[in-house]
């Protein structure tokens, strides 16, 4: 009886080891007999797959595209398309002032974006008004000196006219310039998409034809005053003084006064030749170039903000010049001003003149006569 039981016990130990294993053989058995039939494994990559045949293996896998991107930067591709840069998709990594280490164009925009519109367009609000608040509390400069009915002639008719045209000129740039860089954060939403791309679309049409005009004027207008545009004795005096805008009483100056010459040098030399010339590069005009990505991205950055800067210093000049002096107005439409006018705002010039050491009348047209009796200017 034992011995029987004892076989017993042994013949069923030995097929519960013999289940276990067949338990853990099993998957690998199943593994062995290979994936169903309606199984279709992913193809392998080949080394030179384009982008059309990875969209038949693999559609939605544009691995090959991308590859092809981050090596356009260092190396030129195939294209059909004319240009120098046809190849290149994305531009090499260089960092401008006030942007990251990145590609060209993201740099470009970063500074467009970050510095250029906010600061921008921050200057020129600050400037307007701090103009307006001084209007508001202090009113025009002058009216302190009696008109005496001598006409002295200040602007030649030629002056007059280079002047003008260089000033049409700038305004027109200025004002589609503001648009196309700011209007779509104060227009756009009142104009609405269609209305606000063709009005863009026609300001950069005009702003592309006027540019030329500004261009010459601008030479002219600087050849023209250059001469009296230089330091001289009286400068310093004027600029101590910060010209009489919060004494009431403007110090005595040449026939310009030291902010005016900063206006000149600075405003119209400097910086309107920068944009100038940075706008001939963008409108493609200047023979011998390839005008390429970089050289427009770089041209747009030095006319953006020698554009702004240029507006900036120019409000105060066309402030001083129509509702911000007494009589600056008249005088450059005319061309002449009264002797009570010359002795408050330019006096040292207007001694020049009594002592024979520059002509009253530089243009052989005769000066205007005077609208009635002395009187005050008010």
């Amino acid at each position: 009886m034992q011995g029987w039981m004892r076989r017993l016990i042994i013949v069923l130990l030995g097929l519960g080891l013999a289940g276990a294993a067949h338990a853990q053989q099993a998957p690998n058995a199943d593994a062995a007999k290979g994936p169903p039939a309606n199984f279709a494994a992913p193809a392998e990559p080949k080394p030179n797959e384009s982008n059309a045949d990875r969209a038949r293996t693999q559609p939605g896998n544009n691995a090959p595209f991308w590859r092809a991107v981050r090596r356009s930067g260092n190396e030129q591709g195939f294209t059909t398309l004319p240009g120098p840069e046809q190849g290149t998709l994305i531009q090499r990594f260089l960092q401008y002032p006030g942007s990251r280490y990145t590609t060209a164009g993201e740099a470009w925009r970063e500074v467009r974006n970050r510095w250029l519109v906010p600061y921008g367009g921050s200057l020129i609000l600050i400037v307007l008004g701090a103009l307006a608040l001084y209007y508001w509390r202090r009113g025009p400069l002058g009216g302190h000196e009696a008109d005496t009915g001598r006409k002295i002639e200040r602007f030649t008719p030629f002056e007059r006219s280079a002047h003008w045209a260089n000033a049409i000129a700038f305004v027109t740039l200025a004002v589609s310039g503001l648009v196309m860089a700011f209007g779509k954060f104060f227009l756009l939403p009142i104009l609405g998409s269609a209305l606000f791309g063709w009005l863009t679309y026609a300001l950069k049409t005009l702003h592309n034809l006027v540019g030329p005009l500004f261009a010459v004027s601008l030479v002219i207008v600087i050849f023209t005053f250059v001469r009296d545009e230089f330091p001289r004795k009286g400068d310093w005096a004027w600029l101590r003084s910060g010209g009489g805008v919060f004494s009431g009483r403007e110090p005595p100056s040449h026939r310009f006064n030291a902010g005016e010459k900063i206006i000149f040098w600075a405003g119209v030399v400097v910086l309107g030749l920068a944009a100038v010339g940075s706008g001939l590069v963008l409108d493609k005009v200047l023979p011998g170039l390839e005008y390429l990505r970089a050289d427009m991205q770089l041209a747009h950055l030095i006319h953006a903000t020698a554009a702004v800067l240029m507006m900036a210093l120019l409000v105060i000049h066309i402030y001083l010049g129509t509702i911000g002096m007494k009589g600056a107005y008249q005088v450059m439409r005319t061309g002449y001003s009264d002797e009570g006018w010359a002795r408050e705002h330019h006096d040292l010039w207007l001694q020049d003149i009594k002592a024979g050491r520059i002509p009253a009348q530089r243009s052989g047209k005769s000066p205007e006569p005077a609208a009635g009796p002395a009187r005050a200017q008010t």
